[in-house]
This record gives structure tokens, C-alpha cells and sequence, in this order.
């Protein structure tokens, strides 16, 4: 089992910037991707911004070149740097890892998410 905790969220204002942090514990061997989520009231979580194995990296259009995600695989941990932020991403962030199982299986842990609000 793996467990998944998310730091960093708060408030701040329009413009302003956050970084939030994941930190992954437990049998976290074979962990090939993690990233972002995020989920507004009222909407559907939608993907923020993924890092998979090979420093692959995946980024929702609206955020591209304001967010960056980063890894550090030793630790077991993924940030994500919030720069510009806007009003409408005010949402609970939630941090997922992929692990890898064997050809074709992997398993999908979730944090229990951090609020971000952005308002003035």
C-alpha cells in the first residue's frame, strides 16, 4: 500500500504563486509516474500536470507555462510550482502515483488533497 500526502496549499492572490508538495510512503517500490489533479466545486477532476518515468511531462493547456512540475525520485516526492495563478483554479489539488505491477498491471494511489483557493 502506498500512501500519498499533500503540503502547501492555502490561500493566495490572484497573480500569486503556491507550491505544493506530495510525498509518497509505504511499499513505494516500482512508482513510475506521479502528478496533479485538481477538482473545483461542482466540476469533474481534471489532470494539472503529470511526470512520468524518463522525465516525461504532461501539462493541462491552461496551465502550461505558469505550473512545473518536478520529481525527485530518491525522496519520492513531486511539487508542483503555481506561478500566475487565477481565480477559477481555486480547487482541492489531489497528488496520484502509478505503480508499476508487471506487463499490463499497474495499481493507482491518491492523496487525500490540499485546498487552494485563489481570491483577493
Amino acid at each position: 500500500q502506498v500512501s500519498l500526502v499533500e503540503s502547501g496549499g492555502g490561500l493566495v492572490q490572484p497573480g500569486g504563486s503556491l507550491r505544493l508538495s506530495c510525498v509518497a510512503s509505504g511499499s513505494i517500490g516500482n512508482i513510475n509516474a506521479m502528478g496533479w489533479y485538481r477538482q473545483a466545486p461542482g466540476k469533474e477532476r481534471e489532470l494539472v500536470a503529470w511526470s512520468a518515468s524518463g522525465d516525461t511531462t504532461n501539462y493541462a493547456g491552461s496551465v502550461k507555462g505558469r505550473f512545473t512540475i518536478s520529481r525527485e525520485n530518491a525522496k519520492n516526492t513531486v511539487s508542483l510550482q503555481m506561478n500566475n495563478l487565477k481565480p477559477d483554479e481555486t480547487a482541492v489539488y489531489y497528488c496520484k502515483a502509478r505503480q508499476f505491477l508487471g506487463p499490463g498491471a499497474c495499481r493507482e494511489y491518491w492523496g487525500r488533497g490540499t485546498q487552494v483557493t485563489v481570491s483577493s
